[in-house]
């Protein structure tokens, strides 16, 4: 019978890291009958073998093929998609794993869209993924008008018929770049290619022990003549011009420019370095026209021309020189505006740790001719990034910490050029403020912030921070829908973070003062230091020696200063004595708490007085009489349950 999507593993050795892959695939959101997975084992010699035979005969969704080993992914995905029998095949990693819903939400998409090839946005944990290409959706998009050749690992959803009407399928052995060969053909003869980028799809993970296949140390040689198949793959379904152009350059960037830079190439031993080195000048030389670097970054383009002038000891030196280009980013104002947090910011670069200095009169002029030496390419590299200035952005991104899923959040920005010294030189400054609203991030949790600085062909990411503890903006918690959202300066570096769904302590409710609480008749009314919009619902808790009490109230924006207002009726049976009270500003939400406010209201002689929070050794005798109140039920129903069990 068919199925809608077949999912397709090659397995080797992965250890306890295949877990999380069996986990997400068990979870997906698409119906058990509408999906299979085939687990294809290319020889394991650890316990993986035992585990997927006992996962396929418990899980009718799951099979295992099991065969000899072939010395890399391209076969046993081969074998996987002869095996296969949905309508799409997905290609997964043994160490990686799926969002919940990934194989609905793509399934849906490349129906809807009529695609041939589905890519699914991707997070990368502790190794580099596309940004670019995952902006926005792209619903049919193609090598010219979407950077789709930014992508060509095989993590994507391939109609089956689509390959085998155009016979395509992984190049087999132990070889590198076999996806890179199959992607590269798949994107330039699809129908339709569709991008989904409004949900993390694909968690590409690195492993803790460094053995992921991809990460392995290569020999250049034969890395190379892969490399040269793919290029192959573009030159047979292209013409010469710009189009081919600026799909060759994604391989001279990627595979040849980025692996001689700064620490990349500076880490390696010399002697692989000048093997290496040697490898990508001849592809460059033999396969490269004028038009391929020529759409380079200046700093991309100096890299490409000492190499192909064979000046590796001037490549050296300007990779040292690279090293210490890094991005910084100052945090300005932050402040909540009509539910969401506008976050204010400044970015630049520094060089040796000090503010990167420009040419204040600079022209771009192209790079015609090898620069003599170092220093001149460090001075047309500073020239054309001073010139270029107007093309330089800046990006405000939330990460989100445990699965290192990423978005980019709306900015507006300014450039400015600041003078230093005479006048001469400049800095280059860009400002921006981003409005980020908690509200469309998918899950709770911690979201660290951070800026990325592209300019003068650096694409580099920073943390927003750190602020200096004396004048850091200390902005207050909201609460956003059903979802109390702390923004906070990570300890001890400084840096801006998110916590969503915040409670407890964490909500900044210590800081209400007693000055902040009116009792009238039977109406009671605090201010909060937490920003909302509109009225919201929450839930009132009042604790004695002996009881517990709760009522609804009301949160509303604060009319005359930052912050709301919490309303509500005392309960009618609120007792003689001491009361502690604590809120729930979102009772609706499965991740509801209550958190306690600094302050008891005293009840006697038909008056209630608002105290300070009594002193630890009261508030915890009246902490643990509240909890025998409460504990006594408990007791009383679990007993009636073990009873019943045995």
């Amino acid at each position: 019978m068919p199925v809608k999507v077949s999912v397709i593993v090659p397995v080797y050795n992965p250890g306890i890291y295949i877990e999380d892959c069996i986990s997400s695939l068990q979870r997906q959101s698409l119906p058990p009958d509408e999906f299979e997975v085939i687990f294809v084992d290319d020889g394991s010699t650890d316990e993986t073998p035992a585990r997927l035979d006992a996962l396929a005969a418990e899980d009718p969704r799951m099979k295992v093929i099991h065969q000899e080993n072939s010395g890399w992914s391209g076969k046993p995905r081969n074998v996987g998609i002869e095996a296969s029998r949905g309508e799409f095949v997905m290609f997964v990693d043994n160490d990686d794993y799926l969002g919940d819903e990934a194989l609905e939400r793509m399934y849906d998409y490349g129906t809807a869209n009529g695609a041939d090839v589905v890519v699914g946005k991707m997070a990368g944990k502790n190794r580099g993924v596309p940004v670019e290409l995952f902006r926005r959706n792209h619903p049919r998009a193609t090598v010219e008008n979407a950077p789709l050749i930014d992508s060509l690992t095989p993590h994507k959803m391939v109609r089956r018929a689509f390959l085998d009407r155009i016979g395509l399928r992984f190049p087999e052995g132990r070889r590198r770049l076999e996806d890179h060969v199959f992607i590269a053909e798949a994107y330039l003869r699809a129908e339709n290619v569709s991008v989904l980028s409004d949900y993390v799809c694909y968690y590409h993970i690195r492993r803790d022990d460094g053995s992921n296949a991809g990460f392995e140390r290569f020999d250049p040689v034969g890395y190379f003549k892969n490399l040269r198949e793919a290029l192959d793959v573009v030159e047979q379904y292209t013409e010469p011009g710009p189009v081919r152009d600026r799909l060759f350059r994604r391989w001279l960037r990627v595979e040849m420019v980025e692996r001689l830079r700064a620490r990349r190439l500076l880490n390696l031993p010399d002697d692989y370095r000048r093997e290496l080195f040697g490898e990508i000048h001849e592809v460059v030389v033999e396969r490269f026209g004028p038009g391929v670097a020529a759409g380079l970054q200046p700093t991309q383009q100096v890299i490409a021309a000492l190499t192909a002038a064979d000046r590796y000891d001037d490549v050296l030196a300007f990779a040292e020189w690279e090293a210490g280009v890094a991005p910084t980013a100052a945090p300005g104002d932050i402040e909540w505006h009509d539910g969401s947090l506008r976050i204010g910011f400044t970015a630049e670069y520094l060089s040796g740790g000090e503010p990167m200095l420009f040419p204040a009169d600079a022209e771009t002029t192209p790079l015609t001719d090898v620069p003599k030496d170092v220093t001149e390419a460090v001075r047309w590299v500073a020239s054309e990034t001073a010139a270029r200035f107007g093309q330089a952005t800046a990006d405000l991104l939330l990460r989100e910490r445990t699965s290192a899923a990423q978005y980019f959040q709306p900015v507006e920005i300014t450039r400015e050029t600041v003078p230093v010294g005479d006048g001469e030189e400049v800095r280059l400054v860009l400002r921006g403020t981003a409005t980020v609203d908690p509200g469309v991030l998918p899950r709770d949790g911690a979201w660290d912030a951070l800026v990325r600085v592209k300019s003068g062909g650096w694409t580099k990411e920073c943390r927003l921070g750190p602020a200096p503890h004396e004048d850091r903006p200390t902005p207050h918690a909201g609460v956003v829908g059903d979802r109390p959202v702390l923004p906070y300066w990570t300890t001890p570096h400084g840096n801006l973070s998110l916590e969503l769904g915040a409670r407890g302590k964490r909500l900044g409710l210590g800081r209400v003062e007693p000055g902040d609480v009116t009792v009238s008749d039977d109406r009671f009314r605090v201010l909060l230091p937490v920003h909302v919009t509109g009225d919201s619902q929450v839930r009132l808790r009042f604790v004695s020696s002996r009881r517990i009490l709760e009522t609804p109230g009301t949160l509303s924006a604060g009319a005359d200063r930052p912050g709301s207002v919490l309303e509500a009726v005392l309960p009618e049976d609120l007792s003689d004595g001491v009361w502690r009270v604590a809120v729930c500003p979102n009772p609706g939400s499965d991740q509801a708490r209550f958190a306690g406010l600094p302050f008891a209201l005293r009840v006697g002689g038909g008056s209630v007085l608002v105290t300070p929070v009594p002193g630890p050794g009261v508030a915890l005798r009246l902490a643990r009489r509240a909890r025998r109140v409460l504990g006594t039920a408990r007791r009383k129903v679990n007993s009636r349950i073990r009873t019943g069990g045995r």
